[in-house]
């Protein structure tokens, strides 16, 4: 009796030690800040406010917060991001991918880790806790596309422009436009298939040369992908077709402004994409605080959301409408 009590004696105070070894750990991890860290597409004007609002979140909502912003649209940079913070051993990784197909295996790495991850532009991302918008996909096409039919007149050749054939929410938002496009306005004619180039402006703007050049009768450029406005914008203004050939797609304000102000960009609509570095940090911190996340919950930024709990996707509505009566006031804000 005595062995077995010396025993038991003895497994009580080893198990005691243990608890109380990590009784302070768990004390310190509790009292510490969530560590957030957030990858961008690529290193332009959208990503740059996009890290204002990552920035803004971890101060107003006091955790570690930080992006990565790539200096090319290449998923293998994604990838490297994400692999460098899962050795830092961050709580939340937030993800606004280029290529989502291509970032599943990290992903799933970062997931076997115990890091939560988060999406941004990417509905129904494999192996991701949860995806959150700022916008009604369904909608946001739809509205670009009746603009665009009321400013060429319903008919007419034109020419649709994505960040790239991978990215997920640029092409789901085409898809939609084309879609009402055919059922509404069957005298408009799409020539070729989507050009992949709006991450550039440079490269929208070659294109665009390209297809006005290719043709004469071309009505105009519908685009999906910030940087797109601008270089078609500016090639519109360069061979003197503003008012012959139309531009319409999202943009940010003070970069397009003086394009929309010349009427080479006719109109766009958008998302404050300060608010989308705000919502990943917010959704992050809520996320890495265990709070279950229900319909109607209350993003910090964002007011209550709309979830949907098959598909994880939170949806925020924070669309805004750029024209030329809107643009010196939301050019003051982005």
């Amino acid at each position: 009796m005595r062995d077995i009590s010396r025993r038991t004696f003895m497994k009580s105070a080893t198990a005691l030690g243990v608890i109380t070894a990590l009784a302070p750990a768990a004390a310190r991890a509790a009292s510490e800040p969530a560590k957030i860290g957030i990858v961008g597409k690529v290193k332009i004007p959208w990503f740059d406010n996009v890290e204002k609002g990552v920035l803004k979140a971890g101060k107003d909502l006091g955790v570690d917060a930080s992006i990565i912003n790539p200096t090319t649209d290449d998923p293998a940079e994604q990838v490297r991001a994400i692999e460098d913070l899962i050795a830092k051993k961050v709580d939340v990784i937030g993800v606004v991918p280029n290529d989502g197909k291509a970032l599943e295996p990290v992903l799933k790495r970062a997931q076997d880790a115990g890091i939560k991850v988060i999406m941004n532009e990417s509905p129904g991302q494999k192996n991701a806790d949860w995806d959150i918008e700022l916008i009604q996909d369904k909608a946001f096409g739809e509205a670009h596309l009746e603009a665009f039919a009321e400013a060429i007149g319903g008919e007419g050749k034109y020419v649709v422009f994505v960040g790239g054939l991978t990215v997920v929410q640029h092409n789901l938002w085409a898809d939609f436009a084309l879609k009402l496009q055919k059922q509404k306005y069957p005298k408009m004619q799409q020539v070729g298939d989507r050009f992949g180039v709006s991450n550039s402006v440079d490269d929208s703007y070659k294109t665009a040369m390209d297809q006005m050049q290719a043709n004469p009768d071309l009505k105009g450029f519908l685009i999906f992908g910030a940087n797109g406005p601008i270089g078609a914008g500016n090639a519109v203004s360069d061979r003197d077709q503003i008012g012959k050939v139309i531009v319409v797609g999202p943009f940010i304000p003070s970069q397009g402004q003086k394009l929309m102000k010349s009427g080479a960009i006719t109109r766009g609509f958008l998302w404050n994409p300060v608010d989308s570095g705000y919502a990943m940090v917010a959704l992050g911190n809520t996320v890495a605080a265990g709070t279950e996340i229900k319909n109607g919950v209350d993003i910090p930024g964002m007011g209550p959301c709309e979830v949907d709990a098959l598909s994880h996707v939170i949806r925020a509505n924070k669309q805004i409408d750029l024209n030329p009566k809107t643009i010196d006031e939301w050019a003051k804000v982005i």
